[in-house]
């Protein structure tokens, strides 16, 4: 059976990012059809993070002198004067294209010679608030899902979005205002092929950031001409999700405030020769149960139990201690049961036959149930055939428990072609 590549046609009824109700209009323009443009060239990657960085700290820390300090009332429809921002028609485009390496410097809140330029992408929505404390103005619609105003500010307030679809109001923080959510040191790390836990610096990552609860996603695609967040928190349409590109590092980063554990989500790539696909995230801690393809975010809440295990371990060096292996695939070992209900029989049938370690043959996330599961697809989800990531702890748990080590058969080499896989993912 092949897995099909494409989320669920049917949408969900609210948006998740903030907080939200019914469901938005269809769009209009297939987002195929916009224009492309060729990609920016890249820069190094610590240049890349301390200029996203020093222009957001600009936005927050510097502003232009003449107009009212944040806070002071602007009230559309009243006394002060909101204008809209001209956007730069190879931005709009790129944008629109879904190929922008540097999104966040053209949406969000920007110090300006004449105040603070706010400006929005979401497609669909009848319009756009930006509301802070003694601040709540309108934005200007400027079409194809833009929206913009300057406002008479001295500098950046700290601010949210209301944003109006049919029937509901979304009252949300915006994605755009934050710096960058992985660290100069990571991207050193990773340029080098020397980070030891991928896992913490790609991917879905829920966590606090600027003081705010989302999920940071990171994906390395070095050649892809732009990357963008589609997911069941904006109905599938990845417009509005663009993430910035780190430089000459090849990952690119988008912390999403709002989104958090159970969300599914892909990462739409456009490659060198303008196509689009939509990806799984190779480095998901969770995906959904085959044939389904998509992503999950995750949070463990497993609490071990093996702690004396893991301390008598370190007491005594491997080479010195007894070593003896059983090999097993838990899928076909006694067919149907789950993680937790295996933690209920193989610790004690491996230590019957007087094994001191079970091999599991290899439990990353593959298309083919048939298979051994070389063909990985999530790197560090284990198969959802048989439980979530925590229930596949709560066996780990168990046989350590018993006294049982326990060894993974863990395969980076081979890539399948299903289309919402890791071959050609970005193009190349």
């Amino acid at each position: 059976m092949t897995p099909r590549s494409n989320p669920p046609a049917k949408k969900p009824k609210s948006p998740k990012a903030g907080k939200a109700t019914k469901k938005i209009p269809k769009p209009s323009v297939a987002p195929d059809s916009r224009p492309q443009e060729a990609a920016r060239p890249a820069e190094p990657a610590e240049a890349a993070v301390e200029r996203v960085r020093s222009e957001a700290a600009a936005a927050w820390e510097a502003g232009a002198d003449g107009g009212p300090e944040a806070g002071t009332a602007v009230e559309t429809g009243g006394g002060a004067e909101v204008r809209p921002a001209v956007l730069d028609r190879g931005d709009r485009e790129r944008l629109l294209g879904g190929v922008h390496h540097d999104p966040h410097s053209v949406l969000g809140a920007h110090p300006v010679p004449d105040g603070v330029l706010f400006r929005a992408l979401r497609p669909y929505a009848l319009s756009v608030t930006v509301v802070a404390e003694g601040l709540r103005a309108e934005l200007h619609d400027d079409g194809e899902g833009f929206f913009s105003a300057v406002l008479p500010l001295r500098e950046v307030p700290e601010y949210r979005l209301l944003v109006e679809y049919d029937g509901t109001v979304q009252d949300t923080e915006d994605a755009y205002r934050f710096l960058p959510s992985i660290g100069e040191f990571d991207l050193h790390l990773f340029g080098e092929g020397r980070h030891e836990q991928l896992w913490k610096a790609l991917g879905a990552e829920p966590m606090v950031h600027q003081g705010v609860t989302g999920t940071r996603f990171t994906v390395w695609a070095p050649n892809a001409r732009g990357v963008r967040l589609a997911g069941t928190f904006n109905f599938w349409d990845a417009t509005a999700y663009p993430l910035r590109s780190l430089g000459s590092s090849g990952v690119w980063e988008l912390f999403v405030p709002g989104v958090g554990e159970g969300e599914l989500y892909k990462f739409e790539i456009t490659r060198p020769d303008g196509s689009k696909t939509l990806r799984a995230d190779p480095m998901a801690r969770r995906t959904e149960v085959p044939p389904q393809t998509s992503s999950i975010v995750h949070t463990s809440h497993h609490r071990w139990g093996d702690d004396e295990w893991m301390a008598r371990r370190a007491d005594r060096p491997a080479h010195e201690a007894p070593f003896s292996v059983y090999e097993v695939h838990l899928a076909s070992w006694r067919p149907g049961l789950t993680y937790r209900q295996l933690a209920e029989q193989l610790p004690g049938y491996v230590t019957d036959l007087g094994f001191t370690h079970v091999e599991l043959m290899p439990v990353a996330e593959h298309p083919f149930g048939g298979s051994w599961g070389y063909q990985v697809t999530g790197f560090y989800a284990p198969t959802a055939r048989l439980g979530t990531p925590d229930d596949f702890k709560y066996l780990v748990d168990a046989l350590h428990q018993a006294g049982i080590g326990v060894i993974m058969d863990w395969v980076p080499a081979h890539f399948p072609r299903d289309e919402w896989a890791l071959a050609e993912f970005d193009g190349r």
